[in-house]
């Protein structure tokens, strides 16, 4: 495509509608056959001029409109799917995730697994597309707004015909003596807040231009947004982890790379009681005991220099607090939130070896339910050994499986090794049951207690993004403020010989601006703008039809 000279003398980029500086249609098309398309000035955009190259094709691609809005309905399906199950993040599991989501929701969760949902918002696939979004927004804004401001810093005052001819506002007729009154619509132009320019007797009157600009500013706050949404999957700029501590335990802060450490000295549940007023009196009465309080009392520590693989870490104390609903305990960027609390959870058990014939004790042995050893050693030729565990156990056609990772039905596949059965001997202990599924053993393992803790749940967040996703969401606003707040308004006014043309247009709110139009040539005899996309100039030429028929 080649470059355009008007008759004006301007010469025009390769696809131009309307010369951007007289304004005279250069291409005729059905679109602009009576009233001129101005989204654009007529100007000449890149994805409709070039495309000859692989970079021509793919700007072309993502100038589309319809591919950003597919984009956009491809990431909500997507973002939509992600809620269907927990995320990998957001559970406690101890298997593997493929064995986790198979075992706690079938076949529907192996699909889940495979397509990645489980792990949606940091997956590469996602974040490609956020990033085709992205790029989508910045091309499109650079597509459209560079030719947009070029053809608006080129507007000249005096206009060709078949430009003001084509506007939805237009209307002409002869004036007398125009310049006496010119002056007077200028003044009432200037009032309205127009910048007015005047050149060989013809007016051009605008105002409101940069609201033209507020899509683009949307797109920029969105742009901004996407960046920081894309930065969450960043090392170090997002955390979003759960952590369940029990009272006494010392454990790493998941999302810190080991660096930091949390004991848990106590978790503290208290309730409101009469000693707290009448008000809580009645709720009590009919609902029982109401929290009031839900606390973890924690030590923070930071491990000295760097940490191998199986090497216990140096600890140094940080600092020491409280974290409370809606108090949370910050450092370095991170917030712990109390989120969630388990009560008197089954931590250990504590068995006795007894010789059935005799009843005699031949020893004990505790058991931790999160950490079992796998073999108890209690000496002269006796031991215990755990062939199996489960933390859940259920028995289906006789055979004992589990049905979550977390100990609340334990069982046990023991095999007892004796002086007189050195090969062992084998039963399955859980509570208040006990099967020897090989004959009568001459050991059984008697259950004796069971040990109690309260775990604490803490979510752990770090958000590094925030300020970046404000500042987009911000800008964003503005832009939809600028653009919805005001338009841009122009007039034109040209005299033609003894006939004066008077065209207008502005982007939105077209009532309004045919009757600012209105009151700016109140009392003169220059014509009033017809509105001819309203229906109201074909409603006007019917009446004239009707009146000179009689």
């Amino acid at each position: 495509m080649e470059r355009v000279k008007c008759e004006c003398g301007h010469v025009n980029p390769p696809g131009t509608i309307l010369c951007e500086a007289c304004g005279k249609i250069l291409v005729e098309s059905e679109k602009n056959k009576k009233i001129l398309d101005m989204r654009y000035e007529g100007t000449a955009r890149r994805s409709q001029t070039y495309n000859r190259t692989i970079i021509d094709k793919i700007w072309s691609f993502f100038s589309s409109v319809k591919v950003g809005v597919v984009l956009i309905v491809l990431a909500l399906i997507a973002s939509a799917i992600g809620t269907i199950l927990p995320q990998e993040m957001n559970t406690t599991m101890t298997v593997t995730p493929e064995q986790f989501y198979a075992d706690q929701y079938g076949w529907f969760g192996r699909i889940y697994y495979a397509l990645g949902f489980h792990n949606l918002y940091q997956s590469t696939w996602y974040m490609l597309l956020i990033a085709s979004i992205g790029v989508s927004l910045v091309i499109c804004s650079i597509d459209r707004a560079v030719p947009l401001y070029k053809a608006l810093k080129r507007q000249r005052v005096t206009r060709h015909n078949s430009f003001l001819k084509r506007q939805r506002f237009f209307n002409e007729g002869p004036v007398d003596n125009i310049q006496a009154h010119l002056q007077t619509v200028k003044e009432r132009m200037e009032r309205h807040r127009y910048r007015v320019l005047e050149e060989n007797g013809n007016i051009f009157a605008e105002k409101g231009r940069f609201s033209r600009w507020g899509p683009y500013v949307n797109h920029i706050g969105l742009i901004i947004v996407l960046i920081g949404a894309m930065l969450r999957s960043a090392p170090g700029m997002y955390v979003n982890e759960m952590l369940w501590i029990k009272e006494g335990e010392t454990k790493a802060i998941p999302g810190t790379n080991q660096q930091y450490y949390l004991k848990n000295h106590e978790f503290i549940v208290e309730v409101y009681d009469e000693s707290d007023g009448e008000v809580y009196q009645e709720a009590l009465k009919n609902r029982g005991n109401i929290a009031k309080n839900y606390q973890t009392n924690v030590t923070l520590y930071k491990a000295e220099g760097e940490v191998l693989p199986g090497e216990k870490p140096r600890l140094e104390e940080v600092k020491s607090g409280e974290i409370r609903v809606n108090h949370p305990f910050r450092f370095d960027h991170y917030g712990l939130y109390q989120a969630s609390y388990k009560l008197h959870e089954m931590s250990a058990m504590t068995f006795q070896l007894v010789k059935k014939e005799t009843d005699e004790v031949i020893g004990t042995i505790t058991i931790d339910l999160y950490n079992p050893e796998k073999k108890y050693d209690l000496g002269n030729g006796y031991a215990v050994e755990i062939l199996y565990y489960f933390p859940d156990v259920e028995f289906k056609d006789g055979i004992p499986q589990t049905k979550s990772p977390n100990p609340n039905n334990p069982a046990f596949a023991f095999q007892i090794i004796s002086p007189e059965h050195p090969e062992g001997e084998r039963s399955i202990v859980a509570i208040q049951q006990t099967l020897e599924p090989l004959g009568e053993n001459d050991y059984k393992l008697a259950f004796q207690s069971v040990d109690t803790v309260n775990y604490s749940g803490l979510m752990v967040r770090k958000d590094r993004t925030l300020g970046l996703i404000a500042i987009g969401g911000a800008i964003f606003l503005f832009g939809v403020i600028l653009g919805s707040f005001w338009q841009h308004r122009r007039i034109w006014i040209k005299q033609d010989g003894e006939t004066v043309l008077v065209s207008a247009h502005t982007n939105k709110n077209w009532y309004s601006f045919m009757k600012e139009i209105e009151i700016i040539l109140e009392d003169t005899p220059l014509p009033i703008p017809v509105d001819r996309g309203s229906g109201l100039e074909k409603a006007v030429n019917e009446n004239k039809e009707v009146g000179a028929n009689g």
